[in-house]
Protein backbone atom coordinates (compact mmCIF):
# COMPACT_ATOMS: atom_id res chain seq x y z
CA UNK A 1 0.00 0.00 0.00
CA UNK A 2 1.53 3.50 -0.97
CA UNK A 3 2.11 6.35 1.25
CA UNK A 4 0.02 8.94 1.55
CA UNK A 5 1.28 12.57 2.55
CA UNK A 6 -0.71 16.00 2.57
CA UNK A 7 0.61 18.86 0.48
CA UNK A 8 -0.91 22.52 0.41
CA UNK A 9 -0.80 23.11 -3.13
CA UNK A 10 0.20 26.66 -5.18
CA UNK A 11 -3.33 27.82 -4.65
CA UNK A 12 -4.05 27.00 -1.12
CA UNK A 13 -5.72 23.82 -1.27
CA UNK A 14 -4.45 20.82 0.97
CA UNK A 15 -4.74 17.54 -1.48
CA UNK A 16 -3.94 13.87 -0.08
CA UNK A 17 -1.05 12.74 -2.65
CA UNK A 18 0.58 9.02 -2.63
CA UNK A 19 3.84 8.78 -2.73
CA UNK A 20 5.93 8.63 -4.70
CA UNK A 21 5.04 11.68 -6.49
CA UNK A 22 4.90 12.60 -10.24
CA UNK A 23 7.99 14.08 -11.09
CA UNK A 24 6.25 17.26 -11.80
CA UNK A 25 4.56 17.76 -8.84
CA UNK A 26 8.13 16.31 -7.20
CA UNK A 27 10.02 19.15 -9.35
CA UNK A 28 7.62 21.71 -7.61
CA UNK A 29 7.44 19.99 -4.20
CA UNK A 30 11.64 20.28 -4.19
CA UNK A 31 11.18 24.36 -5.28
CA UNK A 32 9.04 24.78 -2.23
CA UNK A 33 5.89 25.82 -4.85
CA UNK A 34 4.46 23.38 -3.01
CA UNK A 35 4.74 21.97 0.85
CA UNK A 36 3.89 19.34 2.88
CA UNK A 37 1.16 19.61 5.34
CA UNK A 38 -0.66 17.83 7.98
CA UNK A 39 -4.54 16.84 6.93
CA UNK A 40 -6.12 19.57 8.68
CA UNK A 41 -3.43 22.06 6.92
CA UNK A 42 -1.14 22.81 9.63
CA UNK A 43 2.47 22.53 9.14
CA UNK A 44 4.13 19.01 9.04
CA UNK A 45 6.99 18.14 11.43
CA UNK A 46 8.52 15.38 10.68
CA UNK A 47 9.34 14.86 14.51
CA UNK A 48 6.85 15.88 17.06
CA UNK A 49 7.00 19.41 18.47
CA UNK A 50 8.34 19.52 22.60
CA UNK A 51 5.69 20.63 25.09
CA UNK A 52 6.92 24.88 25.87
CA UNK A 53 8.49 24.65 29.15
CA UNK A 54 6.95 25.66 32.22
CA UNK A 55 6.63 29.08 32.47
CA UNK A 56 8.33 31.04 36.14
CA UNK A 57 5.59 33.63 37.19
CA UNK A 58 8.04 35.38 39.78
CA UNK A 59 9.92 36.04 36.71
CA UNK A 60 9.00 39.02 34.52
CA UNK A 61 8.09 38.70 30.65
CA UNK A 62 10.01 41.73 29.99
CA UNK A 63 13.55 40.74 31.46
CA UNK A 64 16.50 39.99 29.25
CA UNK A 65 17.79 36.75 30.15
CA UNK A 66 21.16 37.83 27.91
CA UNK A 67 20.70 35.06 25.54
CA UNK A 68 20.80 35.76 21.56
CA UNK A 69 17.97 35.83 19.75
CA UNK A 70 17.96 32.62 17.83
CA UNK A 71 19.69 31.66 14.45
CA UNK A 72 17.68 32.13 11.51
CA UNK A 73 16.84 28.92 9.48
CA UNK A 74 19.28 26.99 7.89
CA UNK A 75 17.32 26.83 4.59
CA UNK A 76 16.72 30.54 4.85
CA UNK A 77 17.93 32.40 1.82
CA UNK A 78 21.04 35.03 2.06
CA UNK A 79 20.34 38.63 1.98
CA UNK A 80 21.61 38.95 -1.21
CA UNK A 81 19.63 35.73 -2.88
CA UNK A 82 17.22 36.65 -5.89
CA UNK A 83 13.77 37.29 -5.00
CA UNK A 84 12.81 33.94 -6.46
CA UNK A 85 14.49 32.31 -3.67
CA UNK A 86 12.81 34.14 -1.26
CA UNK A 87 9.70 33.58 -2.57
CA UNK A 88 10.32 30.15 -2.08
CA UNK A 89 11.02 30.33 1.09
CA UNK A 90 8.02 32.10 1.85
CA UNK A 91 6.25 29.36 0.08
CA UNK A 92 8.03 26.54 1.64
CA UNK A 93 6.57 27.99 5.19
CA UNK A 94 3.32 29.08 4.14
CA UNK A 95 3.06 32.04 4.46
CA UNK A 96 1.86 32.81 1.00
CA UNK A 97 1.06 31.14 -2.58
CA UNK A 98 3.67 31.27 -4.86
CA UNK A 99 1.39 33.62 -6.74
CA UNK A 100 0.84 36.10 -3.79
CA UNK A 101 4.31 35.92 -2.51
CA UNK A 102 5.48 37.34 -6.54
CA UNK A 103 3.43 40.23 -5.59
CA UNK A 104 5.27 41.50 -2.84
CA UNK A 105 8.75 42.91 -3.30
CA UNK A 106 11.81 41.33 -1.97
CA UNK A 107 12.36 43.67 1.23
CA UNK A 108 8.81 42.85 2.10
CA UNK A 109 9.02 39.08 1.92
CA UNK A 110 12.13 39.58 4.07
CA UNK A 111 10.28 41.31 6.85
CA UNK A 112 7.61 38.82 6.42
CA UNK A 113 9.49 36.18 8.15
CA UNK A 114 12.15 38.34 9.83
Amino acid sequence: MAKTIHVRGEGGAVIAMDLPLAEGIQERFDRGLIQRVNADGSPYSATPTPAAPPTDPDQDEGDDDGQEPPAPAADRPAINAPKSDWIAYVVKRGLLSAEGAANYTKADLIDMVS
